[in-house]
C-alpha cells in the first residue's frame, strides 16, 4: 500500500470517528485499530491514538458551555481524580512491554465495544435508586473514587470511558442528559490531555499518523450532527458494534 493511500486511510478512519464521537461516542474502536492495521506497534499506536483525537474532544467542550457553567461545583470535585487517574494509567501504558499490551489489545477492543453496546442498559443500572439519596455524602465519595478508576482506564487504553463516566454520574442522581454529557466531555478530555502530554514526553507520537487522525476528527465533528439527522444515530451505533467486535476477534485470532 502506498504512503499517499496510507495517509488518506488514516485521514478518513480519524472522519468517520469524529462523526461518531459526535453523534454516540466510540470513535477509538475506529483509529487504535486502525493504526495497528497500518502497521504501528500496539503501544505506540495508542498512545498516537489519544494524541489524535484529542483535538476533536476539546472541540466538543464548546458546544456544552451553557451545562458546564450549571455545574462547576461538581466538575470541581471530579477534576482531580480524573488527572491523577489518566496521568496514572499514562504511566502505567509507558511501563507496559509490546508484546504484553498486543495481547491486551483483542480484550480492551472486546471490553469496550461490550461497554457501548450496552450502554443503555448499564447507564439504568447506576442510576441512584430512592433510597440512596439520604447519603448524598457517599454518593458522592464513590463517584470520585469510581472517577479515578475510570481515569486510569483511560489514560491506559481510552475506548468507552464515556459510558463509564455516565455511570458514575448517575450514583449521584443526576438525570439532564445534556449536563451529564458536559461534565462527561470535560472528564474525558482532563484524562485524554494528561495522557497525550505524558505520551508526548514519553516519545511515543508517530507525528504524521497523528496529525492526520486530528485533522480528520475535527472534520468529523464538525459534519456529525449532519450525519446524524441524515442516517440516524441507531444506524451509527450499529456501525460502531459491528466494526468494534470485527476489529477485537481479528486481533484475538491473528
Amino acid at each position: 500500500m502506498s504512503y499517499l493511500t496510507e495517509s488518506l486511510a488514516i485521514f478518513l478512519a480519524g472522519v468517520i470517528a469524529g462523526l461518531i464521537n459526535a453523534v454516540s461516542g466510540g470513535g477509538t474502536l475506529i483509529t487504535f485499530p486502525a493504526l495497528i492495521f497500518y502497521g504501528l506497534p500496539a503501544v505506540q499506536a495508542n498512545a498516537t491514538n489519544t494524541v489524535g483525537v484529542v483535538p476533536g474532544v476539546m472541540s466538543s467542550l464548546w458546544g456544552y458551555r451553557r451545562e458546564l457553567a450549571t455545574q462547576k461545583p461538581l466538575l470541581s470535585r471530579f477534576a482531580v481524580p480524573s488527572f491523577l487517574g489518566g496521568a496514572f494509567g499514562a504511566f502505567l501504558l509507558l511501563r507496559t512491554d509490546e508484546t504484553i499490551f498486543r495481547g491486551f489489545v483483542p480484550y480492551l477492543i472486546l471490553f469496550a465495544t461490550f461497554l457501548f453496546a450496552f450502554s443503555s442498559q448499564i447507564s439504568r443500572r447506576f442510576r441512584i435508586e430512592q433510597h440512596a439519596a439520604a447519603r448524598p455524602v457517599y454518593a458522592v465519595a464513590i463517584s470520585i473514587a469510581f472517577v479515578f478508576c475510570v481515569g486510569i482506564y483511560g489514560g491506559y487504553f481510552g475506548a468507552g470511558i464515556g459510558i463509564l463516566l455516565l455511570a458514575a454520574l448517575g450514583v449521584l442522581g443526576l438525570k439532564n442528559i445534556h449536563e451529564m454529557n458536559a461534565l462527561r466531555v470535560c472528564m474525558g478530555t482532563i484524562m485524554n490531555t494528561v495522557a497525550a502530554v505524558y505520551f508526548i514526553f514519553g516519545g511515543l507520537i508517530y507525528w504524521t499518523e497523528a496529525g492526520l487522525l486530528a485533522a480528520g476528527t475535527i472534520t468529523g465533528g464538525y459534519a456529525g450532527p449532519y450525519v446524524a439527522r441524515a442516517v440516524g444515530v441507531k444506524t451509527v451505533r450499529i456501525f460502531v458494534c459491528l466494526t468494534g467486535f470485527t476489529s477485537g476477534i481479528y486481533f484475538l485470532i491473528r
